[in-house]
């Protein structure tokens, strides 16, 4: 094929990439939320897993296995294991097993408060060290100048650190269930509503690629 027929692949696959990113992410915290929903008719449908306990026990076995099955997928389709989806594998598989193991659900429930809460520390002390390390992992979605990054990655930061907050006061103040519902339906929104309030943001700062870059 072609350079150019090459090129236009790539393009085209780039911009699936965001689709499939958010797939592959959203699908384990929807497996989540139903395992835990469906826990009962899922130990009575297969009573080997009552050997795990209650819903939220049969749904974090299930979350780690649709999170595994996620990051196999993402190696697989796009090439590429993502840096955040990669370390919030990595902290599910930990508490996920802890959970189990120690048959506790505040284990998993103190899963996203260590994640974002991590990623919020590494974006603002990354710029403590004149780094902004958001660029790396957002960089093949768009391109900003330096100041881009820069505010880009002060507001990610302290949104995670919110997030973080925000779990922690959930649940510890309302039932296993409820903050299963807030986990998928309450978390997932207040993510897509503050990433879409940085569109503005993102045009002021955006860096037109120059017109007619290819060789003859």
């Amino acid at each position: 094929m072609t350079e150019e027929t090459s090129n236009e692949f790539a393009t085209k696959t780039e911009r699936t990439q965001p689709g499939l990113k958010m797939a592959l992410e959203l699908g384990p915290l929807l497996v989540f939320f139903f395992a835990n929903t469906k826990g009962e008719w899922i130990a009575k449908t297969f009573p080997a897993l009552n050997v795990l306990g209650g819903p939220i026990f049969i749904a974090t076995a299930a979350f780690m296995a649709a999170t595994a099955i996620s990051l196999v997928a993402s190696k697989i389709i796009m090439k590429t294991l993502p840096i955040m989806p990669l370390v919030s594998g990595v902290v599910v598989f930990v508490f996920g097993a802890l959970t189990l193991y120690l048959h506790d659900a505040v284990f998993i429930k103190m899963k996203p408060t260590i994640i974002n809460a991590m990623f919020g520390l590494i974006l603002l002390g990354g710029l403590a060290f004149g780094k902004s390390l958001l660029g790396y992992v957002f960089d093949s979605a768009f391109k900003l100048d330096a100041e881009g990054w820069r505010k880009m990655t002060i507001r990610w930061g302290v949104f995670f650190l919110f997030l973080a907050a925000l779990n922690e006061v959930v649940w510890r103040n309302v039932s296993t269930d409820t903050w299963v519902l807030f986990k998928v339906w309450g978390t997932m929104p207040i993510t897509i509503v503050f990433t879409m309030a940085q569109m503005p943001l993102i045009i002021r700062h955006s860096i037109r690629e120059p017109e007619g870059d290819g060789a003859g």
